[in-house]
């Protein structure tokens, strides 16, 4: 009975987290060819597959595993006088989330082994715990940000 319980209220979790602006980013940005209803479920699997694993609440994990790949700066391309550099520029915070979604999906996307729903599961995992390819391209991106820490004078857009 109390097991009946907690799979409902995980389920009516679920629901809720579907309906937000987060759920919805990252429903929108795993469909592919407009498979909306195919998205939407492999993240309420991902999610039972998180309760499963972890004590923790599944939905934090996810919401911290994205935040933890958050970029903080990217760099931008642009020509002055006939050369390129490359400037780096902080992030708007909606394309932070948007970013950290695409790096956790696309590396998830790069496995071949077992269902999406496995691999995004472990993605969201290593992000949670600060490694995986998502966290890796973070760093890359702040490493290339670091470098040409030189260039950001020409930052006047």
């Amino acid at each position: 009975m109390e097991q009946k319980k907690n799979k409902e209220l995980i389920l009516n979790n679920i629901n809720s987290f579907l309906q937000t602006d987060l759920g919805k980013k990252i429903i929108n940005r795993l469909m592919k060819d407009g498979k909306k209803i195919k998205a939407e479920k492999i993240l309420s699997d991902v999610i039972i597959l998180l309760s499963k694993i972890q004590a923790e609440d599944p939905i934090k994990i996810l919401k911290n595993a994205i935040q933890r790949v958050q970029p903080l700066v990217e760099v931008r391309t642009i020509r002055v006088r006939g050369a390129n550099y490359q400037v780096p520029v902080p992030v708007p915070v909606k394309r932070k989330t948007s970013l950290s979604i695409k790096w956790i999906i696309e590396s998830a996307r790069k496995k071949k082994t077992g269902p999406m729903k496995v691999r995004l599961q472990e993605e969201f995992l290593l992000a949670y715990q600060r490694q995986g390819e998502s966290i890796k391209k973070k760093i890359a991106v702040h490493k290339l940000a670091s470098a040409n820490r030189a260039y950001t004078h020409f930052r006047w857009f």
